[in-house]
């Protein structure tokens, strides 16, 4: 089941990947007064500020995926009766 599963995962991490970026971009607007958030090879943003964005940006990453792919692999169980990850 797993190699069967690897395509469906492939395309739900692509998937994840894009709602992440998404979502992140929405909860920094939401939490800054700045359009995008800064990059690291911005010099004007201090240290701080640049690791709280890179913070920020791995949990948002992080739950998305973990939610996206748990919900992937339920998906796929109730196809195909089996569990992806036994």
């Amino acid at each position: 089941m797993k190699v069967a599963y690897r395509p469906f995962g492939l395309i739900s991490g692509i998937a994840g990947g894009l709602v992440a970026s998404v979502v992140f971009k929405q909860v920094w607007r939401r939490i800054s007064d700045e359009e995008d958030a800064p990059d690291a090879l911005q010099s004007e943003y201090p240290w701080r500020k640049i690791l709280l964005v890179a913070a920020l940006q791995g949990a948002v990453y992080g739950v998305v995926k973990a939610a996206i792919d748990r919900g992937g692999a339920k998906a796929f169980q109730r196809w195909t009766g089996e569990w992806p990850g036994d």
